[in-house]
């Protein structure tokens, strides 16, 4: 019998690995509602479905390997990198499914989730005052008039598989739905800021660079929290907090 490998733990979900299946456990049934459609729908090469009885979904892995991971430098070529960036515009072009995704919050809601994340990093001596103030002040590019696309919702690198320079696969898919289109390439390349220009020639049409770094300072001051209480650590380097850094 194959070895079972944890790849993710925590609170709300789990997922294992037997051999070239994965199953993955969710508290929250819907999404796993929400990533069989969304990858029924994307037009890009998504795990296939197995089966599904909830709380538990099988999907098979994908070829290749993924694109990165977050505090690691990435060993992709810029050609994969720009590959990642035309997957993700197909995307964006194709129809969208009928709810929003993760990337679709609104700015009130996001602005008062914010203020509350950067309250508690200051008032709690997690992140210096003057480090918060200075990305919630980038994170401000980030609340803008945009128009809603078919997002990814969780487009972190370690969830985009390549094999050399073409995109295999794109996995975890239950924050998808409509949303901000620089959401996703802001998490694609957060922490790794060096492969944006790269992405950007992919994806081929003009990007507003102030809004992805507004999300990378967003999504990084709303994310240390749950990371700690969730039993990761975004002070490792290149991570998080090292993001928050390289704004000052």
């Amino acid at each position: 019998m194959d070895e079972v490998e944890v790849v993710v733990a925590h609170s709300e979900r789990a997922t294992l690995r037997v051999g070239d299946v994965f199953l993955k456990v969710d508290a929250d049934r819907a999404r796993a509602d929400v990533e069989v459609e969304a990858m029924t729908l994307a037009p890009v090469p998504t795990p296939k479905v197995l089966w599904h009885r909830p709380p538990v979904l099988a999907i098979a892995a994908v070829p290749g390997t993924a694109l990165g991971r977050l505090g690691e430098p990435s060993t992709a070529s810029p050609a994969a990198w720009a590959a990642a960036g035309a997957a993700i515009r197909r995307l964006h072009d194709a129809p969208s499914p009928p709810r929003l995704g993760r990337a679709g919050r609104g700015v009130d809601d996001l602005s008062a989730e914010l203020d509350g994340e950067c309250e508690w990093l200051v008032t709690n001596g997690v992140l210096p005052a003057d480090l918060v103030t200075r990305n919630r002040q980038v994170a401000e590019a980030a609340f803008r008039p945009w128009s809603p696309v078919f997002t990814h919702g969780d487009l972190q690198i370690a969830h985009v598989f390549v094999d050399g320079d073409e995109i295999t696969g794109i996995i975890d898919w239950s924050e998808a739905g409509q949303g901000d289109a620089l959401f996703d390439l802001a998490v694609l390349t957060l922490g790794h800021e060096e492969h944006l220009d790269d992405v950007v020639v992919g994806y081929g049409t003009d990007v507003d660079l102030d809004v992805i770094r507004g999300w990378w300072s967003l999504r990084s001051l709303l994310g240390v929290r749950w990371l700690v209480e969730h039993g990761f650590d975004p002070f490792a380097p290149g991570c998080e907090v090292d993001v928050l850094r390289s704004r000052l």
